[in-house]
């Protein structure tokens, strides 16, 4: 269920939005896809990368929204951060991330909505391309790179980070990664746009402006975010009264939706502890309840986990979180076929719903069904080839599929592509090259196959 109840989607102003992306060439535009892809894959190798379904399908739907008010083309994708701190970033080609601090620190959806849409913004008028410095040789993939090494800098423990961080790195970070302030402006101001034309409130992009500035005003350290988003008094009044010029939107701050996503997100991150869901639960209160079974199912608790999952279905609300909870508990106890009757109605009533298919899917794959499974699993592949999951789903069917004469083939051809967005570019073309000496007697797979190879090879030599 997309958590965009709230939005209003009826008001569509006249943007004010310049039109950067019609003058770029199509050697720029490949350029900047094959630069964010790689980022795409470095980010999942060297981060914390969540991989839950229903979390990306919740901020994918705002996500969504916000870029279908903009000229740009098919996204690399969303990625969620597993990581305390509140950042968000963007990279050429339309990479985004988001971190769980980010999505913990919000207080409704809107905000998040704010932060989604600010850094599209950068994207949209191509801020670090546009930069003088960007396409001096391979200048951008130097930025996409000390981007992925300051991320992975924020990571280290102790000295080590600080150390990297307060070196010739950070030097050049400073000179070439930080957005100048009238950029900060333009992607305020157009992201202020982009969020009321989505049905968000633009009021919220500054409300958490003056949240996060008196966070901060208490401890010693900045946020990345504001490192990379300089954030001063001045720019923060210009916001407040860029908001003021959009018509009224009322903020909704007790949005049981974003309840169930932000405590559901303490969950899975690591950010929540017992007590404190049970304090929720025991209020009767469904988010903390969806919450605490989620908890309990994460120790691998099946009993505890399914006792407070009935108590949230006393309260007889529809919700596919508790659907999937529900159908991971007997996947859990490996009751197959109570999985199966817990995820099929919904999943067949809706199909685009990714976290559900793929919940269906896993059912299937652990019943030994593998066709059904192949025919869930491909059009979210279509839609998306660098969906890892998708393709870990693909490779576990082809793995049981033992009617197949290309059984072992097609597990290594999935297990490649699991391999590449993953990061492991050279283990992948050793599997797909592995799978080539095995094919016999079907040219058009491999045909395919040292397609997919060169294919590659070619994007392996960008080097960050």
């Amino acid at each position: 269920m997309a958590l965009t109840h709230s939005a209003n989607f009826n008001s569509t102003p006249q943007l004010n939005v310049p039109e950067i992306g019609s003058g770029v060439g199509l050697i720029d535009q490949q350029k900047e896809r094959m630069i964010g892809e790689k980022v795409f894959r470095e980010v999942q190798h060297q981060m914390p990368v969540l991989q839950n379904p229903w979390l990306e399908d919740q901020l994918g739907s705002v996500f969504s929204h916000i870029l279908s008010q903009t000229q740009l083309g098919q996204p690399i994708g969303l990625v969620i951060i597993n990581d305390p701190q509140i950042n968000a970033f963007a990279v050429p080609g339309g990479l985004f991330a988001i971190n769980t601090g980010m999505v913990i620190s919000a207080r409704n959806m809107d905000e998040v909505a704010g932060v989604m849409a600010h850094e599209v913004a950068h994207v949209s008028q191509r801020h670090y391309s546009r930069s003088q410095e960007a396409f001096k040789g391979q200048g951008l993939l130097t930025l996409a790179g000390l981007l992925v090494g300051a991320l992975i800098a924020s990571q280290a423990d102790g000295d080590a980070g600080t150390a990297v961080m307060l070196g010739s790195q950070a030097a050049m970070m400073d000179k070439q990664l930080n957005y100048s302030r009238n950029q900060e402006r333009e992607a305020d101001r157009i992201g202020m746009q982009y969020m009321y034309s989505a049905g968000y409130n633009p009021q919220s992009m500054a409300d958490f402006f003056e949240v996060m500035d008196r966070a901060t005003s208490k401890v010693s350290f900045l946020p990345d975010f504001w490192l990379t988003h300089p954030l001063s008094t001045e720019r923060m009044s210009e916001a407040r009264l860029r908001a003021n010029q959009f018509p009224r939107i009322k903020s909704n701050l007790h949005d049981e939706d974003f309840e169930i996503l932000k405590w559901y997100s303490r969950v899975i991150s690591n950010q929540a502890t017992e007590q404190q869901l049970q304090v929720l639960a025991n209020r009767n209160n469904f988010a903390g309840q969806l919450a605490l079974s989620a908890f309990y199912l994460k120790q691998g608790d099946y009993v505890l986990a399914q006792q407070v999952l009935n108590q949230a279905k006393a309260q007889q609300r529809p919700n596919n979180l508790l659907v999937l909870i529900q159908t991971d508990i007997y996947l859990g106890q490996n009751k197959t076929e109570q999985a199966y009757q817990a995820v099929q109605s919904a999943a067949r009533i809706m199909p685009e719903n990714r976290a559900l298919a793929f919940k269906l899917a896993e059912v299937y794959i652990r019943q030994k069904e593998p066709v059904q499974g192949f025919s869930l699993i491909q059009r979210f592949i279509n839609k998306n080839p660098r969906d890892i999951q998708a393709w870990r789903l693909m490779q576990q069917a082809a793995n049981i599929d033992r009617q197949s004469p290309f059984r072992t083939v097609n597990v290594l051809r999935y297990r490649a592509e699991v391999e590449y967005w993953s990061g492991l570019e050279e283990n992948a073309i050793k599997s797909l090259l592995h799978a080539q000496r095995l094919i016999k007697g079907n040219e058009m797979l491999a045909a395919k196959l040292k397609a997919r190879i060169q294919e590659m090879q070619k994007e392996r030599q960008l080097r960050i």
